[in-house]
């Protein structure tokens, strides 16, 4: 049935006014970057997958995760969370290399709802479950391997999932490295997240996301990362974010971008860690950015201050992201703490 003159004269306005904004808000792209994400739709695909792969079972979910050995021996595992609504494939190719180059087994895994995370049986069960629920996932994957202990690297959400990881199960862990955090992200005593980050994000799915096809969906992962680090500034490695983003549509399950609605409600119940984090006596390391528009600085400051085996990284130029041009300097920080964890345990 045809919608009626006077109502479509009146919802038209408010429709072209929504494009309108919704373009607006959305930052563009550089020429570079849209030549690169072209030249990588043409070519073949890498194998951006080339660990050993496996479902855990942890509650009503088939956890997938990829297990990645070095050359020689492993002196150890590196358990990688990430934040909401993302999956394995987020971390960069590069966050991966330096940590299996420099001898260790590196694990990452999608996220409930993401990926080739499914709930068991097909099953479509709303029932909302909270960051503890979720921390039980990598214990999942480190008894599904038969690995007793490891060390933990969570961002944003994840690192919250981490922090709750190591309170609940101190002797399967032996350092946590929490990456733009927090320990209580509802703390009225420190600057909330800006608000305008969560429409930007909204506004560049549904240009991108939504109303762009295969490449859009590309282009959507460069915008994202735009978005998220704020002001800080800096390259974008253009060809391994396009050759990620297509394989994940190509060879995986694609983007299930309303998995962050379940895991920001996870968030919201969660309450603070602080408590418990006061009491970890294992090495921690925290990692922030100056210029963070999600999770202000305050929030890794507040946790430095509580942990009594804390470090930290506060980085200039950096928002809320792993950027290209810290990747050095970032990673060489957590394996200082992953040594130091391993010689306060004799190994």
């Amino acid at each position: 049935m045809p919608m009626p003159r006077r109502v479509l004269s009146f919802v038209m306005p408010i429709l072209i006014g929504i494009s309108v904004y919704t373009c607006a808000s959305v930052p563009k792209l550089s020429n570079q970057t849209e030549e690169a994400i072209k030249s990588v739709i043409k070519e073949p695909i890498p194998d951006m997958v080339t660990g050993k792969t496996g479902l855990a079972s942890s509650e009503n979910w088939n956890v997938w995760y990829e297990s990645i050995l070095p050359d020689s021996n492993p002196k150890g595992t590196i358990i990688l969370i990430m934040g909401a609504a993302n999956d394995a494939l987020s971390w960069p190719p590069d966050f991966l290399s330096k940590f299996r180059d420099a001898g260790y087994r590196v694990i990452r895994y999608d996220h409930r709802g993401t990926g080739l995370t499914t709930q068991k049986d097909g099953a479509k069960d709303k029932t909302p479950y909270t960051l503890g629920d979720m921390s039980k996932d990598p214990i999942a994957i480190l008894d599904t391997l038969h690995i007793q202990r490891a060390h933990v690297v969570g961002v944003s959400m994840g690192g919250m999932i981490a922090q709750k990881a190591v309170m609940k199960y101190p002797d399967r862990f032996e350092s946590l490295t929490s990456i733009m955090s927090s320990g209580n992200i509802f703390d009225t005593m420190l600057p909330p997240m800006n608000q305008d980050i969560l429409p930007k994000m909204i506004s560049a799915v549904i240009k991108h996301g939504m109303l762009g096809g295969k490449k859009g969906k590309i282009k959507l992962q460069f915008v994202h990362k735009k978005i998220l680090m704020g002001d800080a500034t800096g390259k974008i490695e253009a060809k391994p974010l396009a050759q990620s983003a297509l394989y994940n549509l190509e060879k995986r399950d694609g983007y299930h971008f309303i998995a962050g609605k379940k895991h920001q409600k996870a968030i919201e119940a969660s309450g603070s860690r602080y408590d418990g984090l006061a009491r970890l006596n294992i090495p921690v390391l925290i990692i922030h950015g100056e210029k963070d528009p999600v999770i202000p600085i305050e929030h890794g400051k507040k946790m430095a201050s509580l942990i009594a085996t804390s470090d930290t990284l506060w980085l200039e130029n950096m928002g809320h992201d792993l950027p290209d041009i810290l990747m050095d300097t970032i990673c060489h920080k957590i394996l200082k703490t992953i040594e130091k964890a391993s010689l306060s345990t004799g190994k």
